[in-house]
């Protein structure tokens, strides 16, 4: 069984994203990192905060940071969970999948370069 390095990436589907820009800044207390038309991200507190406009998210999502993305889907579809959305390299290597624990609750994978 692969370990998981913690929930280090949540990420909020937003409406409006210049209207939740200042909201998240706020409660924050930190200026994006991470500032486009298609995705702001905040890096707080060792947590990296993400607002995704125009998503098919219904809520936010809680994103694991695992070593080995494919290994540890397999063992949580061995468990019972379901994939939703396979690993696909969203920036530079880094490895993002999602996939329905036996609630339909969505979790997400991270697992960056190394």
């Amino acid at each position: 069984m692969t370990s998981t390095q913690g929930i280090k990436t949540v990420l909020h589907p937003v409406s409006d994203l210049e209207k939740a820009k200042p909201v998240y800044t706020a409660l924050l207390g930190v200026e994006p990192s991470a500032d486009s038309a298609y995705y702001v991200g905040y890096d707080a507190e060792g947590q990296h905060i993400g607002l995704v406009p125009n998503s098919d998210m219904s809520a936010p999502i809680a994103y694991w940071h695992v070593t080995d993305i494919e290994a540890k889907l397999a063992e949580v579809t061995e468990a019972g969970g379901t994939v939703k959305q396979p690993p696909r390299d969203v920036s530079a290597g880094r490895l993002v999948a999602t996939f329905t624990d036996v609630d339909g609750n969505v979790l997400g994978l991270v697992q960056d370069p190394q």
